[in-house]
């Protein structure tokens, strides 16, 4: 062989050999890059949804096929293989991912778990709460607790829409005390992420995933007031009670200018803590509870004839499906599918267990014999207390609040009622007033920020306080500061809505239909007709 033609085919072979390293390469990059969209689901700078013949137009996407030597030249510079890895990252680990040149969208991961959160917080009402509070009153009214719980997803639902999202988790108005107008009629609320509450699931998935609480929030009032209030009576109140007590609470502790939210208002005057809804939820609903029954009055016979449940079958279900509905009430709370709401769906799951263990075994020391009421009451109790917790207490701090659930609502629903002498039907107060404001000072003795970071973060609670508060061990004190407004805004809310509604359609059906039963007087059907 020559030497030219001896150099001729070395060159051919090393050039061969450089092509197929560099598509290689690039097939590697290609992959990458693939893959980082796949599992992220990020939308990155045009040059690159290009690369990756991902075409977004609106909301809408669609995959197009796209050559890459064609790209226009305006386009913005494709971003850099670390900066797409930071993309990913910051998605994995739910933070912000500003600086990756990643615009807001929402990730699949963290989007699947809200859409499922908040089916299971409805389904914690409908049928959860319906037949739990269904089975404890008698079979003349279960049909009236079934009204109530429908009636007020639809109403609460349209409420939501037209202002109630709006003046939670809007902030145009600059207030501590309410929200904005700029989401009223759900305006602008889509598939991309409100990042002032959550960086990677769409604010139309929260807004829906928000208003599950706002509708089994007014439901639990009526299990006080359960047997001798008119269906049209329930509709009116709650109405007018979610504008006087829920919007402002609800803004107070979770919106972005709230008052009363330490973990994302660096201004929040009272830096408190409320991971799930102590405050907003429980202390609101049992308190407004245990004043609408005393206004209301007693049932007729109450004290001189037996009420039982007329089913502990479907109170049980009912208190199962609360228990699997609550993992989306707390785990979801953590607004991701991260450590934190791993966190809460660990602490949840001790606190019920606890609860309603020891719950039981107290009746069976104190009475003779554990009842299935009594596990299904400790059960319920557990979970009210952690609410608040869940997501800022380790495994120890639930145990704790389990034990304390299983023993303080007891004592509660035993004793002091029978003391006192009010009429609390189904024991709302009992559990949810008690263990909501239980929960809530515990939580100020327990919560941890080797669970939660957020509670010595420098962005917020260096700023207002939390952070402070947490090292020192005086969160506490904060937390009875949030406990006291709460009560106060409760307490004179539901005292006012209720004076309304009493001197305007009443709030009572006449002795007769009280005695017939509100299935026939409010609805005009049984629920049982197994006899006829």
């Amino acid at each position: 062989m020559l030497i030219g033609d001896w150099l001729l085919v070395s060159s051919t072979e090393d050039t061969q050999q450089l092509n197929t390293t560099m598509l290689i390469k690039n097939k590697t990059l290609a992959h990458l890059a693939a893959a980082i969209i796949a599992v992220g689901s990020l939308s990155l700078s045009p040059a690159f949804a290009q690369d990756a013949a991902t075409t977004v137009v609106g909301e809408k996407t669609s995959t197009t096929a796209v050559e890459t030597t064609t790209a226009p030249a305006e386009t913005a510079a494709e971003p850099t293989l670390e900066k797409r890895i930071a993309g990913l990252e910051a998605y994995i680990n739910n933070l912000d991912p500003v600086g990756s040149k990643i615009e807001a969208v929402a990730g699949p991961g963290h989007n699947a778990w809200m859409m499922t959160s908040a089916a299971l917080v409805l389904f914690m009402t409908l049928p959860g709460l319906a037949l739990f509070y269904g089975g404890l009153v008698r079979a003349k009214n279960v049909l009236s607790v079934l009204a109530m719980c429908l009636g007020l997803a639809g109403m609460v639902t349209i409420l939501w829409w037209a202002v109630g999202y709006s003046l939670v988790f809007g902030t145009n108005f600059g207030s501590p005390f309410l929200g904005g107008s700029e989401y009223f009629f759900l305006k602008g609320v889509g598939a991309a992420p409100n990042t002032t509450y959550a960086y990677w699931i769409s604010q139309s998935v929260f807004c829906i995933y928000q208003l599950t609480f706002a509708i089994i929030t007014p439901a639990l009032i009526f299990g006080a007031s359960a047997e001798r209030m008119k269906f049209s009576a329930v509709m009116l109140f709650s109405a007018l009670w979610m504008f006087v007590v829920y919007f402002p609470l609800a803004h107070m502790v979770w919106g972005g200018t709230g008052l009363m939210n330490g973990v994302w208002n660096a201004d929040a005057k009272i830096p408190a803590i409320d991971f799930a809804g102590g405050t907003v939820v429980h202390m609101s609903s049992g308190w407004s509870a245990l004043l609408l029954c005393i206004l209301l009055g007693r049932r007729i016979g109450f004290g001189k004839v037996q009420m039982p449940p007329h089913s502990m079958v479907l109170c049980m279900v009912g208190t199962g499906m609360l228990w699997v509905g609550w993992y989306g009430f707390n785990a979801g709370s953590a607004l991701a599918a991260d450590g934190i709401a791993a966190n809460a769906f660990l602490t949840t799951t001790l606190a019920a267990a606890t609860g309603a263990f020891v719950w039981a075994m107290l009746e069976a020391i104190l009475k003779g014999h554990p009842s299935i009421l009594g596990f299904c009451s400790g059960a319920v109790a557990g979970l009210v207390v952690i609410t608040p917790a869940a997501g800022f207490v380790d495994a120890t701090g639930a145990m704790i609040i389990g034990l304390a659930a299983g023993v303080v609502p007891f004592l509660a629903v035993t004793y002091l009622k029978a003391k006192l002498g009010y009429d609390d039907a189904l024991d709302t107060f009992g559990v949810h007033a008690v263990g909501g404001t239980m929960g809530a000072l515990l939580t100020g003795f327990l919560a941890t920020d080797s669970v939660n970071s957020n509670l010595v973060s420098e962005a917020y609670a260096m700023k207002n306080g939390l952070k402070a508060a947490i090292e020192g061990g005086t969160l506490w004190i904060v937390q009875l500061q949030a406990i006291t407004l709460t009560l106060a805004l409760a307490i004179i809310g539901t005292l006012i809505v209720t004076l309304i509604v009493k001197f305007t359609i009443g709030l009572r059906p006449t002795a007769e239909e009280e005695a017939a039963g509100l299935d026939i007087s409010d609805h005009g059907e049984e629920g049982y007709l197994l006899n006829k």
